[in-house]
């Protein structure tokens, strides 16, 4: 393997006292991950410097070498050394996979949000997604009472740490966020209460922030330029031709990013032409026809772009390692076409999700309609998505009578 990829000086990385022994299957691994050749050769390059930083920290052989050591040799700001933080993360994670490191102890704060989690997925039933999102609230909020250091803490925790947490947090969110993390806060504090761990009444301490209906703007874009948007995607690469059909999924069903990178190849029916969706947020299941414009950008995306690998889900990384998109990168994906394209300003991809509601509502489907085509519950929860602009507000104006309108006109005169 080495010698195929420097061969002339193949010997100088298989010598190396520490990393040698393993760059030939490390190199493997990388090519499996989906890594192209240049890259692997570019980690390979790296491993020279890394392995003399491992000998001057007194690593003789990988006999020495643990997980401490490696992630040592990491740059404090991986900006600094990007190739050099690449390769310290990737042998890491091949160490990990190859049983060479265990994983790391847990903490008492990562125990203590695990103990949590169990709870939120059996005695609330929520969501995964919903769960990662209290365990972030979880594990700041511990690391700010210093949970860590001083486990006891909790059971003496006063509303003034509470509200020193909320302050803090309240800095770098909008009120709509920090109402999310009152109502994680709140259900966290009820748990330990539950428990014995905490004092009775702190989750009603907290003071939520206020909202009122309708103070934002409406999100919708308007449905040409939707298309447009579209239409500016390069759809001459494959990250291209899977951007498109993502990002046509939302503006032709509505849904979510965490439906799109969990649709997998059996969900789509081609011969019957339908598309199956579980919408990771209810687990309702959703049955929607299969138009002939998705079809063509799913073919497209499947024969041109999708990277040959075990995964069934139909949208991948295109960038090594291979695998499975976070919903987060469905988003990161629309605010690099709205740079690009100039046709709006950054915003998430939940606009086009907006843009769809009021595309229908405007067609005349019924909010009912709406609302389970986007999965909602309440009726109350689909009007967030049909804030009017003021074009709609128009049609409802009533006109202004014949007589009133001359007597303004002689009161101007």
């Amino acid at each position: 393997m080495l010698k195929d990829l420097f061969p002339r000086v193949h010997r100088r990385f298989s010598s190396l006292p520490v990393l040698g022994p393993i760059l030939a299957d490390y190199a493997r691994w990388l090519f499996a991950g989906g890594y192209p050749r240049h890259r692997v050769r570019m980690h390979l390059r790296s491993s020279v410097r890394l392995d003399a930083l491992l000998v001057g920290r007194g690593v003789a052989s990988l006999d020495d070498l643990d997980s401490a050591g490696l992630m040592a040799c990491r740059p404090a700001d991986s900006q600094v050394d990007c190739e050099l933080t690449a390769l310290v993360r990737a042998l890491h994670a091949y160490f990990l996979a190859n049983g060479r490191f265990s994983l790391a102890p847990v903490s008492r704060v990562e125990a203590k949000v695990a103990e949590y989690r169990l709870h939120m997925e059996r005695v609330r039933g929520l969501a995964g997604s919903t769960m990662a999102f209290h365990s972030c609230t979880v594990t700041d909020f511990l690391n700010s009472v210093e949970h860590e250091t001083q486990p006891n803490r909790l059971a003496q925790l006063k509303p003034s740490e509470i509200e020193a947490f909320m302050r803090a947090t309240g800095t770098r969110i909008s009120r709509a966020s920090l109402q999310h993390v009152v109502s994680h806060l709140r259900g966290f504090l009820r748990f330990l209460t539950a428990r014995g761990e905490t004092q009775p009444g702190l989750d009603t301490s907290i003071d939520t922030p206020r909202l009122y209906r309708g103070e934002h703007l409406p999100r919708a874009l308007p449905w040409g330029t939707v298309r447009a948007l579209l239409r500016a995607v390069d759809r001459a690469t494959g990250m291209g031709r899977r951007d498109y059909a993502m990002f046509l999924l939302v503006a032709t069903y509505g849904l979510r990013p965490s439906d799109i990178v969990a649709l997998k190849l059996e969900d789509i029916g081609w011969r019957a032409g339908t598309i199956q969706i579980c919408q990771r947020k209810t687990g309702v299941p959703l049955l929607l026809p299969l138009t002939d414009e998705v079809g063509s950008a799913l073919v497209a995306h499947l024969r041109g772009g999708r990277p040959v690998q075990g995964h069934r889900e139909v949208f991948l990384r295109d960038r090594a390692p291979v695998g499975v998109l976070k919903p987060t990168a469905v988003g990161e994906a629309f605010q690099a076409l709205c740079r690009n394209s100039g046709l709006i300003p950054s915003q998430g991809v939940h606009c086009l999700r907006h843009s769809f509601a009021v595309h229908l509502l405007r067609e005349g489907t019924a909010l009912r309609t709406i609302g389970d085509l986007l999965g909602h519950r309440t009726a109350e929860a689909t009007c967030v998505y049909l804030r009017l602009a003021v074009d709609d507000l128009r049609d409802v104006s009533l006109p202004l009578p014949v007589a009133s309108s001359r007597l303004v006109l002689d009161g101007q005169k």
